[in-house]
């Protein structure tokens, strides 16, 4: 089969005025070798997956999943901003843990080695047939290797949509191409990418835009009997039918305090997020590639994959907030690009034979090249070598002397490092909250007046719900310690926020508190022990 615009690409002869001469003939490597030599950097990524410290979000959600499974409800019992589809997710891992001699961390780690695999699978099954030899040999390594390649962020809900988008975007080029599918895989990979999409409403943004280009090139006939955006939505209306029947708490208590408070904690303008390091860079290779890609001859793949990295990068400018795994999927959309572009020109270059001699060696530098790529942007592999005696490691280490397996309350406006501390001690929060945020929301301004705290009858709804179901919970179920964090996040008043000052002039929590001594310090937190 031959792939539609590859014959007659960039014009001329095969090797006709192009430095041809210059590229690898693979006699110093045998392609055998060359192939294991091309995996050398998806192992290093997957020794980084499954090396400590777990990404702290990714962590703490796992964690909200496993109390879930015990009987607490979610956006009730337990308060958090994110859309429930990523606590139902990782219920599976929870299971795992719960039921299995595995733990919930390695149940985890288990299922998103699984969905990386599922995913690159599908992706490949869906390249392959039509790829000239370097490009399908090419994709063979670096779609596995960017499943992967997400460092310290594995995990992370941009993490998921971008390895579930990949099958998405090779099925996106055939429907443009007029190249069929068979049935099964098409579903499959609609709703693996429905299912990525759906973690996030920015995600949606990627999808919109993929299709908008197949409306394009297909006209509104064909692309209105496609069942591949049919297939997506349907799923959409019916996770979003689900939300009032299943989780009426996330529209009527959640979504309030969302808009009111965690939509302006740490964001940033539109230009600001654009400028940030790790989005600015991605941005940075992705752009000229893109008009690269918008060129006559390169084919239908380069421009899905270049419209899909855009629109991830409009998902991350909306969110605000300029965090470095907002900007992964576009780095690693990006990284894929230039594999694609880089091996078309290649497949371009070189007559047919040598084009497959050549394919193993010319593989495995693009494997190198994203993985260098990759670790660049991911704070990896030095969060894993450091972490024993990290902020991180040190925290888990005094939870494992002190609290190994017991129920804590955790006064903190940290979600690093008490997750995935908590994890890695099977150690259980007792706050209906992953950490403090909603405090640090309703005391990002100093209170009216120059008193450091508000009295009950000046809270707003939302810090009187905080101030009053820690007291009522610590009281009603004392923990055996508590975890205070001396940094907590809130602007110096006149004085210093003290959490627990704060809480003790409630005469519940102040009365409880008396059973609790200090037992031990490390850098930012203190442990108090409960004398029983």
């Amino acid at each position: 089969m031959t792939r539609p615009d590859f014959e007659g690409r960039l014009g001329g002869s095969p090797g006709h005025g192009t430095p041809a001469a210059a590229l690898p003939r693979c006699r110093g490597l045998a392609p055998s070798r060359a192939r294991l030599v091309a995996l050398v950097p998806a192992a290093a990524f997957l020794l980084v997956a499954l090396s400590p410290p777990l990404n702290h979000d990714v962590a703490a959600v796992l964690n909200f999943a496993e109390r879930m499974l015990a009987g607490e409800r979610l956006y009730a019992d337990l308060i958090d901003v994110n859309p429930p589809l990523i606590f139902v997710l990782n219920l599976l891992p929870a299971a795992i843990g719960a039921w299995t001699p595995l733990d919930a961390v390695q149940g985890l780690l288990v299922c998103l080695l699984g969905f990386c695999a599922l995913s690159a699978s599908m992706a490949l099954r869906l390249a392959r047939p039509g790829a000239a030899p370097v490009e399908a040999a090419c994709l063979g390594v670096a779609l596995p290797l960017l499943a992967l390649a997400a460092g310290y962020d594995f995990g992370q809900r941009e993490h998921l949509m971008a390895v579930a988008a990949l099958p998405y975007l090779f099925l996106a080029a055939r429907r443009i191409d007029g190249v069929g599918t068979g049935l099964g895989l098409t579903l499959g990979a609609a709703l693996l990418a429905a299912i990525g999409f759906g973690l996030k409403p920015h995600f949606l943004a990627v999808p919109g835009l993929v299709e908008a280009l197949v409306l394009l090139h297909r006209g509104p006939g064909r692309a209105l009997r496609d069942p591949v955006p049919w297939a997506m939505a349907g799923f959409w209306l019916a996770y979003l039918a689900s939300l009032p029947l299943i989780f009426p708490d996330y529209l009527g208590q959640v979504m309030p305090l969302v808009w009111d408070y965690y939509l302006d904690l740490g964001g940033f303008a539109w230009w600001q997020v654009i400028l940030t390091e790790r989005l600015g860079t991605a941005l940075m290779l992705l752009v000229p590639l893109a008009l690269v890609s918008a060129r006559p001859g390169w084919g239908t793949l380069p421009k899905v994959i270049a419209v899909a990295a855009l629109g991830a990068g409009v998902s991350a400018v909306v969110q605000h907030k300029g965090w470095s795994y907002h900007a992964l999927p576009v780095r690693l959309l990006a990284g894929l690009l230039a594999v694609v572009l880089a091996a078309r020109w290649l497949d371009r270059a070189l007559p047919g034979p040598r084009a497959v001699r050549a394919a193993p060696v010319l593989a495995a530098i693009a494997a190198f090249g994203l993985g260098i790529h990759g670790f660049a942007g991911a704070e990896a592999p030095w969060r894993e070598v450091t972490w024993s005696w990290s902020r991180g490691g040190e925290v888990t280490a005094l939870l494992k002397r002190e609290a190994y397996g017991e129920r804590l309350l955790v006064l903190s406006p940290d979600i690093f490092p008490v997750f995935p501390a908590l994890n890695y001690t099977r150690a259980q929060s007792t706050l209906r909250t992953m950490n403090l945020w909603l405090l640090q929301g309703v005391y990002r301004d100093c209170p009216a007046g120059g008193s450091r705290y508000r009295e009950t009858w000046e809270m707003s709804r939302a810090e009187f719900f905080v101030y009053r179901t820690v007291a009522e919970d610590f009281s009603r179920a004392p923990p055996a310690a508590i975890l205070v964090s001396t940094l907590p996040g809130i602007p110096v008043c006149g004085r210093p926020f003290d959490v627990l000052e704060y809480f003790g002039r409630h005469p519940l929590f102040a009365e409880t508190l008396r059973r609790y001594r200090p037992a031990a310090q490390t850098e930012g937190y203190r442990l108090l022990r409960r004398e029983d």
